[in-house]
């Protein structure tokens, strides 16, 4: 099932009421509004990323560029979201910043060193996922 089609069709405001995207295809655009500043958490605060102690700008999506899942690839969700041991997840970079082969993807930057949560730390995360409510 890919990401993109769960999410509802937008428009998409932060926990402080910023428009993050008007749909689906700007959210997956150069021209949205995903920065470390615009994405917040649950409560409304900033993550930490790059430059940050500790770095927390891995967030989990086993997504591609355009929010479609991989095909027939293994080690892109941590088997399905169901281990933390063996394997690997695709992550994104909240802040827009870092390396891997697309560091400035929100939803697609590298993948994880593991699924244990040292892994996730190791590799600048801390297994946090985006979360896109629809009406």
């Amino acid at each position: 099932v890919n990401a993109r089609d769960r999410i509802g069709s937008g428009p998409w405001h932060n926990a402080k009421g910023a428009m993050i995207a008007e749909s689906v295809a700007d959210l997956h655009s150069d021209g949205n509004n995903l920065t470390k500043e615009t994405q917040l958490n649950e409560k409304g605060e900033v993550v930490n990323g790059r430059g940050d102690r500790p770095n927390r700008h891995d967030i989990l999506t086993g997504s591609q560029l355009d929010g479609t899942a991989f095909s027939g690839e293994e080690g892109t969700t941590c088997e399905n979201w169901t281990t933390s041991g063996e394997g690997s997840a695709r992550v994104g970079h909240h802040d827009r910043q870092g390396g891997g082969q697309n560091p400035t993807s929100w939803n697609s930057a590298h993948g994880s060193r593991g699924c244990s949560q040292e892994n996730l730390q190791a590799t600048g995360g801390d297994g946090l996922f985006y979360c896109f409510a629809t009406n």
